[in-house]
């Protein structure tokens, strides 16, 4: 075993709190059910015993026979009992994991290197978590009762016939230990399994999602080709695992039914006075509660022999999540957080609520809640590479903006300008002192920053679903008059009027439906759902004319009053409506006198 399969090992064991209740109850129930299967047993070979042996009439052997009856039906509620709870147990384990590994995900910058493609990712959290299923469910609870039952059966067995007590806890060893050898060669070929399941679950998605870019490029035949050779790789790979695990089983039940076969073979021979190993004569009570045992002594071991597949299949989901996300799995407190936008899709046509502050007529920061501020933004020796690290964009490059200043940073496309304000939103690596509000960036926990920084990029994600629900993202629960507000300060109103649902009207995926400076729009009108104390935009107008450009203007300078802006623009004329403006130029920022209203653009 490597050490690798130990630690997949552990972060198994590390879960099982997550089950709760159920999980013990998956446990457990089977348990008693042993203890009651005993109980049956010796009661079945006494009923039996009476009427051979004695004679018994029925009227006798009724209250035994009913005894049995109850423990049987007791044994199949507790089955069934045992079998919901493991189900319920596993549910809640895959829930709780889901659900931590998506906010670990979301948690990361959409920049990081190790930020993984989301084909992988979403291969990793929905199929390899569900791989956990059998595990919990099935082979956790059947480990226990072949660690437990066996030894207590044999331990009941042993002072009624030493031989055939000492025969089940000889025999009952070498199972686990057959399992545990052809376990070697199934957690090999699972983890195989495991790694050809994720890559063409990521190639899949993947592809699908550049089907039409593959298409234009002549290049869609043969990437099907390569997916139907991945497919045809991944079911042989899945052939082999189930090929070790049949040859496993087949071995295992053969070392059982050769036990079962022994004590038969004792206690027939016993009866017939061929063998003289016990001091005392056979019962047929004892012969046939012997009989009746000798199965159930390896039916946990058969059980856990049939499940152990599980157990290889969850290692490797485990270690193909920690590959495929690029972290170790999450295993610490049990996470309280809602899902990512929870409460975002709320239906447009709820009951009206008050307008959030953020949007009321009076937008200056008076009135506002603690910690709720503009905040100064202090660089300090700071350089900037590009991702890859070919080129460096700024160096040892000092600035500083006042709380509440509205500021441009100038350049032509393509110097760097988006790069810097994702600096500033902890969205690149960089290298010098970023400085928010007289506390370094790297000091401010995520869920504030994100609170009081805000930023819109050049590409804003538009997802499937209506204009108000995608506006509505930014805060999840925002009423009707708050998503209507923000889109008239965002000019979404004057085209989405002009629709027959407004902004009921659904969009495709990425903004299918909607031009691009509709789409900016819409993007535009989530910075009014927030209450943010920097505001970062990048190029905000590249689409618009110049008169929607100063109206989308006028309104964002009247909501960004008491609040820092910091907009990236080539755009002379907008730059002009601020209050300062440096120019990115030579891998430094230089301040910049502009004209008002000037129409230029940078070249």
């Amino acid at each position: 075993m490597t050490d690798q399969d130990r630690q997949n090992g552990k972060t198994l064991t590390s879960l099982r709190r997550y089950g709760g209740v159920a999980l013990w109850v998956a446990v457990l129930a089977p348990l008693v059910g042993g203890a009651l299967l005993v109980w049956q047993a010796w009661s079945l070979a006494d009923v039996l015993g009476g009427a051979i042996e004695g004679g018994a009439k029925l009227d006798t052997l009724a209250p035994g026979a009913a005894l049995i009856l109850g423990l049987l039906v007791m044994r199949a509620v507790l089955g069934a009992i045992g079998e919901q709870a493991g189900t319920s147990a596993a549910e809640a384990i895959k829930l709780q994991l889901r659900t931590t590994l998506f906010a670990q995900l979301l948690a990361r910058s959409p920049r990081s290197a190790d930020q993984p493609q989301s084909g992988a990712a979403s291969a990793a959290i929905v199929d390899q978590v569900e791989a956990l299923d059998g595990f919990f469910a099935r082979y956790l609870p059947a480990m226990i009762q072949a660690s437990v039952l066996p030894i207590a059966f044999g331990a009941i067995i042993l002072p009624l016939d030493w031989l055939a007590g000492l025969l089940f806890l000889v025999t009952a060893p070498l199972i686990p230990v057959f399992m545990a050898l052809a376990g070697w060669g199934a957690q090999h070929a699972t983890n195989k399994q495991a790694r050809a399941l994720s890559l063409l679950s990521g190639r899949f998605a993947d592809r699908l999602r550049g089907l039409l870019t593959l298409k234009l490029f002549g290049r869609a035949a043969a990437e099907t080709s390569g997916i139907v050779a991945a497919s045809d790789e991944l079911r042989r790979r899945t052939l082999r695992v189930l090929r070790i695990a049949f040859l496993s089983s087949a071995v295992l039940e053969f070392f059982a039914a050769l036990g079962v076969a022994g004590v038969a073979l004792y206690v027939g021979l016993t009866f017939i006075d061929y063998l003289h190993l016990r001091s005392t004569p056979m019962s047929l009570e004892l012969g046939l509660f012997l009989l009746l045992m000798a199965p159930e002594v390896y039916n946990p071991l058969r059980l856990l022999a049939a499940h152990y597949h599980d157990r290889a299949a969850a290692k490797a989901a485990i270690g193909e999540i920690e590959t495929q996300l690029s972290s170790p799995l999450p295993l610490g407190e049990r996470s309280t957080a809602k899902p990512a936008g929870e409460g975002a899709f709320a239906s447009f046509n709820e009951q009206d609520r008050p307008p959030h502050p953020a949007l009321r007529a009076d937008l200056s920061p008076k009135g506002r809640g603690e910690g709720s501020g503009p905040l100064g933004l202090t660089l300090a020796n700071l350089t900037l590479r590009t991702p890859d690290s070919a080129r460096v964009i700024l160096v040892d490059t000092d600035l500083t903006i006042t709380p509440g200043e509205h500021v441009a940073i100038l350049g032509p496309s393509g110097i760097g300008k988006s790069t810097l304000l994702e600096a500033i939103a902890r969205l690149r690596t960089y290298e010098g002192s970023i400085v928010l509000d007289q506390r370094p960036l790297a000091d401010w926990p995520e869920v504030d920053l994100r609170r009081r920084v805000t930023m819109l990029g050049q590409k804003p994600r538009i997802f499937a679903g209506s204009m108000a629900h995608n506006i509505g993202l930014a805060r999840p629960g925002a009423s009707i008059a708050d998503i209507t507000r923000a889109a008239e300060l965002a000019q979404v109103a004057g085209f989405a009027d002009a629709l027959p649902e407004g902004l009921d009207t659904r969009l495709g995926e990425g903004g299918l439906g909607l031009s691009g400076g509709q789409a900016q729009r819409v993007a535009l009108a989530r910075i009014y759902l927030r209450d943010a104390g920097l505001i970062l935009l990048d190029e905000p107008t590249a689409h618009l004319d110049s008169e929607l450009e100063q109206a989308v203007l006028d309104a964002l300078k009247h909501y960004a009053r008491g609040r820092t802006l910091v907009i990236a623009t080539h755009s002379l004329a907008v730059a002009a409506r601020m209050d300062k403006a440096w120019r990115m130029a030579g891998e430094r920022l230089l301040p910049t006198p502009l004209p008002k209203h000037s129409g230029r653009s940078v070249a």
